[in-house]
């Protein structure tokens, strides 16, 4: 029995994963225990120092300004405000930067397959020069080197359709929306969701008879047509606050402020420079694949 019992019990020791259980339980323990030490110091010091934890902080007043807001701010609104604003504006510069980003790179990418030296050259030296300077210092260019030597706002540049440019930003016309604008607006989400109906619907019926169905058109005479219409019939219940130029300052309308345009017009040329090379070289492909399926069928009727 004695023997025995040892070498059971030298067994259980000498086995690898009874001792790999082990030493991770060991493992686990001190890393809980550590854990447990840092927070209580952390929170202990924090108290010492009359510092509160938490997110209570959010429903304290800011004390400070942002200068490009959708939505209301001043300096008595709180923290979470803030961070609304911030949100916002991230999504905002994100959506007109992605459109502009992509109307921009597809025109140089287009531009860099050109059998026009100068606008294939133009279009190489643009991607090259963007694609290789940093979006920080591009911020910096636009900021410090264009929007802040324009004119002040009593010398605004007046450019058509009533818009402003000067170095406190660009102020256009704000539109203000009238009785019946909220039909407009209901006619948009209809049609966005008869779009997704129809395209569906036309995929299915390819995949069962082989038909096609005028998607596009469709789509965009929904989404166009629909809320055109609507907003005629409701009188074009949408007016625009114009901004008017005075001695000192614009007043009315809408002021997009530089920082915003800087940041907008940096991340915007930046990224369509990437944007061109890949149209470039999806275009190079296709032209590939289009000369050897002619290739193919000359061979073939031969």
């Amino acid at each position: 029995m004695g023997p025995e019992r040892s070498k059971s019990s030298g067994s259980i020791i000498n086995d690898p994963q009874v001792r790999g259980i082990f030493y991770q339980a060991i493992t686990i323990i001190i890393l809980t225990a550590l854990i447990y030490w840092i927070v209580d110091n952390t929170v202990d010091n924090l108290r010492r120092a009359n510092i509160a934890s938490g997110y209570d902080f959010l429903r304290s007043r800011a004390g400070f300004d942002v200068g490009q807001s959708l939505i209301s701010f001043t300096s008595d609104s709180t923290y979470g405000r803030a961070l609304l604003v911030g949100f916002i504006n991230t999504l905002l510069v994100a959506i007109t930067g992605i459109i502009t980003a992509t109307i921009i790179g597809f025109l140089v990418g287009i531009g860099r397959l050109s059998h026009n030296w100068i606008i294939a050259k133009l279009s190489l030296a643009y991607v090259e020069v963007f694609r290789n300077i940093p979006p920080l210092l591009v911020i910096f260019f636009w900021y410090s080197g264009v929007l802040s030597i324009l004119p002040q706002a009593r010398d605004a540049l007046a450019l058509p359709f009533d818009i402003f440019l000067s170095n406190r930003g660009v102020a256009f016309p704000r539109p203000v929306a009238g009785e019946g604008a909220e039909y407009t607006l209901l006619a948009f989400i209809i049609a966005i969701a008869a779009s997704v109906f129809f395209t569906r619907y036309a995929r299915q019926r390819q995949l069962a008879t082989g038909e096609r169905l005028p998607v596009l058109w469709t789509v965009l005479g929904l989404i166009i047509g629909l809320p055109l219409v609507t907003f005629l019939v409701t009188g074009a219940p949408i007016g625009f606050d114009v901004p008017v130029a005075g001695k000192f300052n614009l007043t009315g309308g809408s002021v997009v402020g530089p920082e915003f345009m800087s940041l907008f017009l940096a991340l915007s040329f930046y990224t369509a420079a990437f944007i061109a090379e890949i149209v470039r070289r999806v275009s190079a492909v296709s032209q590939k694949d289009r000369r050897r399926r002619h290739m193919h069928l000359a061979y073939a009727h031969r």
